[in-house]
């Protein structure tokens, strides 16, 4: 009788087990499922960081690299052979429009001056007894006392004088010029590079470009700004050539602020088949030398201002393998992935063509639990972003 008690006791006891067993496993099962869809009552509120999107003005631009280069270059020459008296600049040093830079011995090319003036003179004054003599001829002609052949004779010495004399004045003229050649003036303002020869040095004239160059003037204030674009931005960029709003913004680095603004002067006549690109030039203000001629820089070419743009940060957007997307919290709290069309990214911000709306809360922080149809809540300090467009762009206009 106890043994049979027994029996039934520990039946009923591994019967409450299994029971207990399975109700603790189905119950589990769906807890995980719950919190796997997100749709579970009981599935943990995420806190998150967002912003809303917002409608501002935004500006349309293109960007490139350009290079700095002098506005006027002048390599300076010597004309004449001699030996180098005097540098009367300091290397590096700003110099003005007709200063004096060199000296070369002016001794010989004084003597060829100093002769051919003599013999101006030598020639002139035979040319002036030539016509007197022509004149006291004349009377003589008249009355028969001298054949015409005398006269002649003094006539055709008279006009050889002449071109004579003409031929001593381009002597001169040519005599002067090269005593002029050895004072070295500057012909434009600017700023002076590397002296290659020093005092004492002995130099030669050069033809041409082959000559030794005594050194280099760079005009720098204003200075120019020469960089390429992609032949599908011309259009964009000829449309607005000519409007007053646009204008070319120089950084000389990625993090900075713009160091000069111009506006575009020249725009090539030919597009570059091997590299499909347009060059393009801007003229800018450069006081105080910030821009370098060989620098690199940044070049932002601002067409025009979209006046209602809308705007959320660059972290808020997500690569996807089928475009852009962002994550955005709809009205009941829970995360929907809406793809969007990116039309250009501004420094930190991208403006958005389509997918999402005003006043859309997107995230700017994604955490790594977070799935579609989680729910969410937004902190406080982060649902709004700033009314002004932030300055430095990374992206151009979308290919």
């Amino acid at each position: 009788m106890n043994r049979g008690r027994m029996i039934v006791v520990c039946g009923l006891a591994i019967g409450a087990a299994a029971g207990y067993w399975y109700w603790q496993n189905a119950s589990g099962a769906v807890a995980v499922g719950d919190r796997a869809t997100g749709r579970g009552q009981d599935a943990a509120v995420l806190t998150v960081r967002a912003v809303r999107a917002v409608v501002k003005p935004m500006p349309v631009v293109v960007e490139a690299i350009g290079s700095v280069e002098p506005e006027q270059s002048v390599t300076l020459r010597a004309q004449v052979a001699g030996v180098l008296q005097s540098v009367l600049f300091k290397e590096g040093e700003t110099v003005r429009a007709g200063q004096l830079l060199f000296e070369i011995d002016p001794r010989t090319y004084q003597a060829q001056y100093n002769q051919a003036l003599a013999a101006l003179a030598r020639d002139e004054a035979r040319l002036a007894n030539a016509r007197l003599q022509q004149q006291r001829l004349e009377p003589l002609l008249a009355r028969e006392f001298i054949t015409q052949q005398e006269y002649d004779v003094a006539v055709t010495s008279a006009k050889s004088l002449e071109a004579t004399v003409e031929a001593d004045r381009a002597t001169v003229e040519q005599a002067r010029i090269q005593l002029e050649y050895s004072r070295i003036e500057a012909p434009i303002a600017g700023r002076t590079g590397a002296v290659s020869f020093k005092p004492g040095n002995l130099v030669t004239a050069s033809t041409g470009s082959g000559g030794t160059a005594l050194v280099t003037i760079n005009k720098l204030d204003p200075i120019l700004v020469a960089f390429s674009v992609p032949e599908r931005q011309l259009g964009e960029i000829r449309r607005y050539q000519h409007d007053a709003a646009m204008s070319v913004e120089i950084i000389p680095n990625q993090n900075a602020s713009a160091v000069a603004t111009g506006r575009l002067v020249f725009v090539d006549n030919a597009v570059n088949q091997q590299t499909g690109t347009v060059l393009l030039k801007t003229r800018v203000a450069n006081p105080g030398d910030v821009l370098w001629p060989g620098e690199f820089v940044n070049v932002r070419v601002i067409l025009t201002v979209e006046p209602a743009a809308l705007v959320v940060p660059d972290v808020a957007v997500q690569p996807g393998q089928q475009g852009p997307f962002v994550y955005l919290v709809q009205e009941d709290g829970r995360v929907a992935v809406h793809p969007v069309q990116v039309a250009r990214q501004i420094g930190a911000e991208v403006v958005i063509v389509s997918g999402i709306h005003p006043n859309d809360a997107v995230l700017t922080e994604v955490p790594q639990a977070l799935k579609p149809g989680t729910r969410v809540q937004i902190a406080a300090d982060t649902n709004t972003i700033s009314g002004n467009s932030t300055p430095d762009s990374r992206r151009s206009l979308p290919p």
